[in-house]
């Protein structure tokens, strides 16, 4: 039985209204705003509400596992992981600097909590597919995986190897999340859910803005399959 409590609000006194303010710290030439203000929400939730690790048991084979594969703007990344206490903030005013451990994309070797060094688009999700069959293996049933990707990641072709292979075997410790920004080339009829769903993945499209619409999709059972979450940035929603 997992143990591990998801990270409580308010640890390091910071909260999601402080986030703006760690985001400003960080400067440079290719800050990618727009890209880091459309995950701050996910990114939020998943770290205050959802997951099950904290930085005194970000080494423990029980805890969950988050993967950022969605390119640019790790910024947002950066302001939560400093928020929650796995980074100084001291360090984020030399995001992207030379010598700094803030690169324009995550290194799980410099920044404590990173899971994978991600920037390549299409790897993220193949990774949590092979993470949670590996975490299987090992006989910790109580840890998951959460990947978040963007919708133009969707376009790589190793995505849907990911798609089809996880739902077949059965990785119901595996979630992915999809900031639907409506970046993708192609796009999907019926939406991006309906790739997943006819999958046999379960599926659900929410506000990319709703922290209690964000957290209940997190969390929803799902036995037997993979899970999807569709969080939309657009005027729809």
């Amino acid at each position: 039985m997992d143990t591990i409590s998801p990270a409580a609000a308010g640890t390091t006194g910071y909260s999601y209204a402080d986030l703006p303010g760690l985001i400003a710290l960080m400067t440079g030439d290719a800050k990618h705003e727009q890209a880091a203000e459309s995950t701050l929400d996910v990114l939020w939730v998943l770290y205050d509400r959802v997951l099950r690790v904290s930085p005194a048991t970000a080494g423990d084979d029980a805890r969950d596992r988050f993967l950022l594969s969605k390119g640019h703007g790790p910024m947002a990344y950066y302001a939560v992981l400093a928020a929650k206490g796995f980074l100084d903030p001291a360090e984020l005013p030399g995001y992207g600097g030379f010598g700094s451990p803030l690169g324009q994309h995550p290194d799980r070797n410099l920044i404590p909590g990173v899971e994978i060094s991600s920037g390549s688009l299409g790897h993220g999700l193949p990774l949590a597919t092979g993470t949670a069959l590996g975490l299987r293996a090992m006989g910790q049933t109580g840890a998951r995986v959460f990947v978040l990707i963007g919708d133009g990641e969707l376009d790589e072709g190793s995505n849907h190897e990911a798609i089809a292979f996880a739902r077949a075997a059965r990785l119901e410790a595996l979630h992915v999340v999809v900031v639907d920004n409506s970046s993708s080339t192609h796009g999907w009829p019926g939406g991006i859910e309906a790739r997943f769903a006819t999958e046999g993945w379960s599926a659900r499209r929410v506000s990319a803005r709703d922290h209690a619409a964000l957290e209940a999709a997190l969390t929803a059972p799902h036995p037997g399959r993979p899970h999807a979450v569709i969080a939309v940035t657009g005027p729809e929603q």
